[in-house]
């Protein structure tokens, strides 16, 4: 394994997701005593893995097809047409 690669995934995925609507939902569904915390953490990281197992198979068939410097500007203008969207928006 390249603990390198997994330490920089690691650090910027649990970035993203630290106060993300993710996270605020598994801390109501926590706060509220009906339901087991066991439950809500067991519920929650399935959710994860089964979002990345999405992701990592997303990305696995369209780096076959696309050419990885396509892929990071896609991911770049991405990541910009959203930051745009947020700024913009009116609520």
């Amino acid at each position: 394994m390249n603990w390198s690669a997994f330490l920089t995934i690691f650090s910027s995925v649990f970035v993203a997701e630290l106060g993300d609507k993710t996270q605020l939902s598994t801390l109501l569904f926590a706060a509220d005593a009906r339901h087991s915390r066991w439950t809500v953490f067991a519920a929650a990281s399935l959710a994860l893995v089964s979002t990345s197992a999405l992701g990592v198979l997303a990305g696995s068939l369209l780096g076959k097809s696309l050419s990885p410097m396509l892929l990071r500007y896609l991911a770049g203008i991405g990541f910009i047409a959203i930051g745009i969207y947020t700024l913009l928006r009116r609520d």
